[in-house]
């Protein structure tokens, strides 16, 4: 039994096809298959059931697989170790982030990291939450920037920064001569949302009640970007990131308008392992991200 098989067999487990655990393992298929065959035949149990069209793992097999994921996860932390006798700011960081942070949060961070640690570049990874909760555990990523509260087993979190929500409306709509608009006032007229399972839906669901009502017709987009769209063409209003709005996010032809105080807002925060071996990247991205000038941003100290 070898690492390499190990890896084969979480692959198949997870792609649910040869052809694409082939491909995410950069091996042929024959390879593969050879692979998982012998190991197989060498523990004496079926892993996986087969049918046309399909694959799975079998109940054993899916015992199998989970105790290889913890054994891949140990062999990481080898690797790792390893590495504390070298320079930590020497190599990719991992970096997930959820969608509505990384378009305006990552083109500033990068730049005053590349200060910080030059040659520590970001690999990125862009996706939903629970994903980069799911990655975060399995070891996919090292860091993550998400939004609290963020309730992982074995993670550590640090605040990073706090952010308002904007209403949103297109040139000429009535509430554009609103100096401040109360959250309960978000109803009624087309109201754009984040499709379902974006944690930024469920925090302006949460600040403004009224969004949930029978009376608002509610709109679906899918992503910040096509709602900013959406709102400038005049197809309804919407609560959205501050960040979102700056420049060079900006637009003519939308109107901006505070919430009436004490304003919506989300906290910002990194994530990573308890234990994760390479603390000292940890401090350079939290130094990155004392540098960022925007008004976006309150910078939590």
């Amino acid at each position: 039994m070898t690492l390499t098989e190990l890896r084969y067999i979480v692959a198949l487990a997870q792609e649910g096809n040869f052809s694409r655990a082939a491909e995410s393992c950069s091996v042929s298929q024959p390879t593969l298959s050879v692979a998982i065959a012998r190991l197989e035949d060498e523990l004496g149990v079926q892993l996986f059931e087969r049918g046309k069209g399909f694959v799975s793992p079998s109940a054993v097999g899916a015992r199998v697989v989970e105790q290889a994921q913890q054994a891949l996860r140990e062999a990481e932390k080898v690797r790792q170790v390893a590495m504390q006798g070298r320079d930590q700011l020497d190599g990719p960081l991992r970096l997930g982030v959820i969608h509505t942070i990384g378009p305006y949060l990552l083109p500033q961070l990068i730049h005053a990291l590349k200060r910080v640690a030059p040659h520590m570049p970001l690999a990125i990874e862009e996706n939903m939450t629970a994903n980069l909760a799911d990655m975060l555990h399995g070891n996919e990523v090292d860091v993550v920037i998400i939004a609290l509260p963020f309730d992982v087993p074995g993670v550590l979190t640090r605040a990073l920064y706090d952010e308002s929500f904007k209403v949103v409306v297109p040139r000429g709509h009535p509430w554009e001569k609103k100096a401040y608009i109360a959250p309960e006032e978000v109803a009624g007229d087309e109201v754009l949302l984040l499709k379902a399972g974006n944690c930024f839906r469920d925090q302006v669901l949460g600040a403004c009640p009224e969004v949930s009502s029978p009376d608002t017709d509610v709109r679906l987009g899918h992503s910040i970007g096509t709602i900013r769209c959406m709102v400038a063409s005049g197809l309804g209003v919407s609560v959205l990131p501050d960040s979102a709005l700056q420049h060079p996010y900006s637009n003519d032809m939308i109107s901006v308008i505070p919430f009436s105080e004490p304003a919506p807002a989300r906290r910002v925060a990194l994530a990573w392992r308890t234990g994760f071996v390479r603390p000292k990247a940890i401090d350079a991205l939290l130094t990155a991200v004392r540098q960022l000038d925007s008004p976006a941003y309150r910078l939590i100290r």
